[in-house]
């Protein structure tokens, strides 16, 4: 392991550490985003509710190197584009992030819906202040999931050139040098874990008026 190595390079390690964070938040929240609507509407109809989670969960199955191969003339981007690896994650997120609301709604009670809409609540209302609130805890499960595949996946993309921590992987494994794919490595680690956590006080803060459970 070569220290002195990674103070010489710490600013760049920095940077694509900067950009490796950015290429796994974004697409998550997007993700969530459009996942909540389609969610929610997918939750309302329970005879194709499992066919059409099952059709999107196809999406999690196409290899992300051919994914972020095949965006770009799709796209009319540059494959160095960092916008075409936002767009892959997002697809994933997506994917997850739509059955894992449809079970956050599901895990509603029907009492609670009912007692919601004798007390006079509209659909909308109904969903931002009483569905949508019980079904964090849900959702942030899948969250955690999400964003930990992302940070994984982001590495990937340094075989078309994207700059982040995977780029200390391919710079490794092309000088035969061992400290920066470590150092890859560790941070990829390091943000997984920040990210997890970062997740996990969010889905708290957001349920905290709920029992706590366990």
């Amino acid at each position: 392991m070569r220290f002195d190595w990674l103070w010489a390079q710490s600013d760049k390690i920095f940077n694509l550490f900067l950009w490796h964070s950015y290429l796994a938040i974004v697409p998550v929240v997007i993700g969530l985003v459009l996942a909540i609507p389609v969610g929610w509407g997918i939750h309302h109809l329970p005879s194709v509710k499992s066919a059409i989670v099952n059709l999107f969960g196809l999406l999690y199955t196409i290899p992300s190197l051919a994914l972020f191969v095949l965006l770009p003339p799709l796209l009319h981007t540059q494959i160095l584009d960092p916008i075409n690896v936002v767009v892959a994650l997002t697809i994933y997120s997506f994917a997850l992030l739509v059955r894992t609301v449809c079970d956050g709604l599901d895990s509603v009670s029907a009492d609670t819906r009912q007692s919601a809409a004798a007390l006079g609540y509209k659909p909308a209302q109904q969903f931002f202040q009483i569905d949508l609130p019980l079904a964090v805890p849900v959702i942030g499960s899948g969250l955690r999931v999400a964003v930990v595949s992302n940070v994984s996946i982001v590495s990937v993309a340094a075989l078309i050139g994207a700059p982040q921590l995977g780029s200390l992987f391919t710079l490794g494994f092309q000088l035969q040098f061992l400290t920066p794919i470590i150092a890859g490595i560790a941070l990829s680690i390091i943000l997984a874990l920040l990210l997890d956590m970062l997740v996990v006080y969010a889905t708290r803060q957001l349920s905290r008026w709920q029992p706590q459970r366990g």
